[in-house]
């Protein structure tokens, strides 16, 4: 038994050291630098907010996510090892939904987002800001959300509205933001 209240006694010590380690009294962590900041890449607002300069169109889109995507994705956005991008559209009340970009995402900023900061799976940040629009563009044109002509940039795409634009509902806890 003597055993046992030592090693609890130990335990308890090490956690309380851990913990009072950790505190500002003892100069542990720092804030973080510009640099490092910066370097974390641009925070994309649902409004389109630190979206960066460049355009891509759909055809564009298709060369990159040929040569990109498709290995993981299909040709089509089909879904293979890689998850399915395309359809599900009127699924979301089904007991079988299928949550894609074009039937569950609220936003294509956030689309470009996930992209840009994500993609490839294998080398994530690979493709530049031009290309990152062009592949949006082409997932959206599969979607039929756009046009085969459609161009996407820092101005257009924060205009594009999302089939399940309306689909979520707001948080009403005061503590997480502001409540619709």
């Amino acid at each position: 038994m003597w055993k046992c209240s030592a090693l609890a006694l130990v335990l308890v010590w090490a956690g309380a050291a851990a913990l009072t380690a950790q505190s500002p009294k003892y100069g542990v962590g720092r804030p973080a630098t510009p640099e490092e900041i910066r370097d974390l890449g641009a925070a994309i607002a649902p409004d389109g907010g630190g979206l960066p300069e460049g355009s891509g169109s759909v055809a564009e889109g298709r060369a990159v996510f040929a040569a990109r995507c498709a290995r993981c994705h299909g040709p089509k956005g089909e879904g293979a090892v890689g998850a399915t991008l395309v359809g599900g559209q009127g699924t979301l009340g089904t007991p079988r939904p299928l949550k894609t970009v074009g039937s569950f995402w609220p936003y294509a900023t956030t689309v470009w987002d996930y992209i840009n900061r994500a993609m490839p799976f294998d080398e994530p940040g690979l493709l530049k800001p031009p290309e990152v629009y062009a592949v949006v563009a082409y997932i959206l044109n599969l979607n039929s959300i756009i046009g085969d002509e459609g161009v996407m940039d820092a101005r257009s795409l924060p205009k594009v509205k999302m089939p399940n634009r309306d689909g979520f509902v707001a948080d009403p806890r005061p503590d997480v933001g502001n409540a619709k």
